[in-house]
């Protein structure tokens, strides 16, 4: 029932840390902006956790789905209450179980991040540009490469794989390397919600033992 049953992303104690967190407010506003003068907004939220982003989303008057691959995540996000139209569904980032052209935003809210190749991750990418409507927006919220060292390598055959950060294999990626991989799918970045870089250390400083540099921005689906 639970395919990651036995890791920590369905620890009870992880789902409880995840169910605390506040949701991301430039997001939020972004939806909100996007919802003005439509009839309906579909929005997808692959990786939706504890619901975080999810039940406010669908709060804003947006229908939402929110899926993730931990069954105890959906179902504590399940428990949130929510005015709005929500729904979940246990499935992978890449290999959406929606139709063609569905959504008209999709988020990729910490979730990229956790792919452990980057075939996975050009998978999970292609799956957000398969699931685009036309027009439709995406938010990514996802690990900067600028969170290591500049001399830390990759894991063999990799480009954007490292594992330095926690020990386990997880994509770090600049800019320039998301806006590129983006761009091979059919995204554009979107100028009402530029790229920026969280949790930049100080100038001369390197970021050891803190948390990860976040790159976060929206962009718009362009292919045909």
């Amino acid at each position: 029932m639970d395919p990651l049953a036995g890791t920590a992303w369905s620890d009870a104690a992880t789902v409880a840390g995840f169910m605390q967190s506040p949701p991301n407010h430039r997001l939020i506003e972004y939806a909100k902006r996007l919802r003005r003068g439509r009839a309906r907004l579909r929005v997808l939220d692959i990786g939706c956790g504890a619901g975080r982003n999810a039940v406010p989303l669908a709060e804003t008057g947006a229908m939402v789905i929110a899926a993730d691959l931990s069954w105890p995540m959906i179902c504590a996000a399940s428990t949130r209450d929510s005015a709005g139209t929500l729904h979940f569904a246990l499935a992978p980032m890449d290999a959406l179980p929606f139709g063609d052209r569905a959504f008209d935003l999709i988020v990729a809210h910490g979730i990229w991040n956790l792919a452990q190749s980057d075939a996975e991750l050009r998978r999970a990418i292609r799956e957000a540009a398969r699931v685009a409507a036309a027009g439709a927006r995406l938010f990514v919220f996802t690990f900067s490469r600028r969170t290591l060292p500049a001399d830390a390598q990759p894991l063999q055959g990799e480009r954007y794989v490292f594992t330095q950060f926690s020990g386990r294999p997880q994509v770090f990626l600049t800019c320039d390397q998301l806006v590129d991989e983006l761009a091979a799918a059919g995204f554009v970045a979107d100028p009402a919600l530029p790229l920026r870089e969280l949790n930049l250390p100080p100038p001369g400083q390197k970021c050891i033992g803190g948390p990860p540099v976040i790159v976060e921005g929206g962009f718009q689906w362009a292919g045909d």
